[in-house]
Parts: structure tokens; C-alpha cells; sequence
């Protein structure tokens, strides 16, 4: 046997790591052994795989799947790089949602939700009759901001071939969209040519689950946000925001909630206003 190869003992205390880590890393295809006795089945690693194992463990002290460190380890030194830089800042992004998540939810726990709901403006409006394009999908809450953006761009230039773009594009849930729920969503855009909306619709077949629809007139509670406050979970304060206003005002709902987006989302900054949260309302029953 090669002098140069060490026991699964010396290589775990020179690497700084436990045999049992040794081993589970074996186990996932991380770090194999240089040679295996047959016999024996004793693990045997050279000197030159230490930086790889201590490699593998720092990066699993950031929570790095395992899939993503078997790819960066194979990779060369600036790819590599490239690939940790990418994870870390998906992870910073996931931890910024969960800290102002947190904030949300100890704001709600600690009894001040009417000083949140407090700072939006909720009003109604009057929204006449609208022939609709829509495009629906079943999509969870991580993955709507860039469904939403793809899906009323498509509808935006389908609209050229329907009279134009009438009013406001908005999103309708149908059900709850969350981490857990996945609604539907129904993308729609206002367009001023019914007829040529059908024949459009038509030709889609099937496609994207796109459709033409006459949505009636509507009254609409709603409250007017800027664009960092679309971003979750600062975007359902306003929801319960009017949720708590129309409930104040003896209203019920005569439909599903939207989001109404009546500005350039590109061509916003973070405090433009470019949206309204919105729920069709009417006077109850007496």
C-alpha cells in the first residue's frame, strides 16, 4: 500500500474532522476514499484530499444542499466562487423576507395591527364593465412576482390584437396563494375589442390556460401601496387593512381580492406608488 495514504483516523484528525463525517461524506458521492481495502473495508484517504474535506464542511456549516456543494467542489477556484456567491445571496434575500416576516408577524402578536392598518388610505371606486384576457395558473407565493410580471407581459402584447390595453392590468386570487396554497392566479388586462379578444383567445387553444372574459361592473374597497410594499409580507398588511376597514364599514365581498397595477412596475422606484389592493364590495343585506 502507498506510505503516502492515511487511515480514515489520521486524515479525520488532520482534516479536523470526525471519522463519522468522513464517512457520511463517502456516503453522499462528497469525499471518497483514495483506496478501500477489500478485505478489511478500511477507508484510506492521501494527504492532498484534506483541503476538499474541510472545504465540504464549511460549506455545510452554511446549509448548502448537498446537491450544490458536490457541484462547487468540482468546479475550478473562479466558478466556484461564482457558485457560493449565488447561493449566499439567495440566501440573504430568503433571510431579509424572513426578518421583515418577523416584524410583521411580532407586530400582529403584540397587539399593535391597528397601527399598521392605520397608515394605509382605503376608499372605494367605481370600476365599470371590462372585457378581460386572462391567463391562470395554480402557483405558489415564491414563484407569483415573476409569474405575475411574465404573465401580464404576455397578455400586455396580446392585447395589440384586441383594440389595445383599455385599463389597469391586475391579478385576481381565486383562492389563497402561500408557501403551503396555491390559489389559482388570473393574470388579466382590460382590452377594448371583445370580438377580436374571442378570436385571439381561439387561436391560443388550450395554451398557458388563457381565456376571454366579461367582468362586471364593480365597487372596490381599496388602498393605494408603493412598489416595496408589494413585496411579502408587507403587501398582506394591507390586505387586512382593508379586509378591516370594509368590515368596519358594514360592507361584504362581492368577489375575490386583486392587486391592480396601474403604473411602469420597471420604470418605479421603491417608494412610487404602483398598486392597488383591492376587494369588490357591496352593502350588506339588511
Amino acid at each position: 500500500m502507498d506510505d503516502e495514504l492515511l487511515t480514515i483516523g489520521a486524515f479525520a484528525a488532520r482534516a479536523r474532522l470526525s471519522a463519522k463525517a468522513l464517512r457520511l461524506y463517502d456516503r453522499l458521492g462528497l469525499l471518497s476514499p483514495a483506496h478501500v481495502d477489500e478485505v478489511s473495508g478500511y477507508r484510506y484517504y492521501r494527504a492532498d484530499q484534506t483541503e476538499r474535506a474541510r472545504l465540504v464542511a464549511l460549506l455545510r456549516q452554511l446549509d448548502m444542499p448537498l446537491a450544490r456543494i458536490a457541484e462547487l467542489v468540482e468546479a475550478d477556484g473562479s466558478d466556484a466562487a461564482e457558485l457560493l456567491a449565488a447561493y449566499w445571496t439567495a440566501v440573504e434575500t430568503r433571510i431579509a423576507g424572513q426578518r421583515t416576516l418577523a416584524a410583521y408577524l411580532r407586530a400582529r402578536l403584540s397587539g399593535r395591527s391597528s397601527e399598521m392598518y392605520g397608515t394605509f388610505v382605503v376608499e372605494t371606486v367605481e370600476v365599470p364593465e371590462q372585457v378581460l384576457i386572462t391567463e391562470t395558473r395554480h402557483t405558489l407565493a415564491d414563484e407569483l412576482p415573476a409569474w405575475i410580471g411574465a404573465s401580464l407581459g404576455r397578455l400586455g402584447e396580446a392585447a395589440r390584437e384586441c383594440g389595445g390595453v383599455s385599463a389597469a392590468p391586475f391579478v385576481v386570487y381565486h383562492a389563497e396563494v402561500s408557501m403551503e396554497s396555491d390559489g389559482p392566479a388570473e393574470a388579466c388586462v382590460p382590452v377594448a375589442d371583445e370580438a377580436a379578444a374571442r378570436a385571439w383567445a381561439a387561436r391560443q387553444g388550450r395554451a398557458r390556460q388563457t381565456a376571454v372574459r366579461v367582468e362586471p361592473a364593480r365597487r372596490l374597497a381599496c388602498t393605494r401601496i408603493t412598489k416595496a410594499q408589494v413585496a411579502h409580507p408587507q403587501i398582506l398588511a394591507a390586505f387586512e387593512a382593508v379586509e378591516q376597514w370594509v368590515a368596519a364599514q358594514g360592507l361584504s365581498y362581492a368577489g375575490p381580492c386583486r392587486e391592480v397595477y396601474f403604473a411602469d412596475w420597471e420604470a418605479a422606484g421603491p417608494g412610487d406608488a404602483v398598486c392597488d389592493v383591492a376587494f369588490p364590495v357591496e352593502f350588506s343585506a339588511r
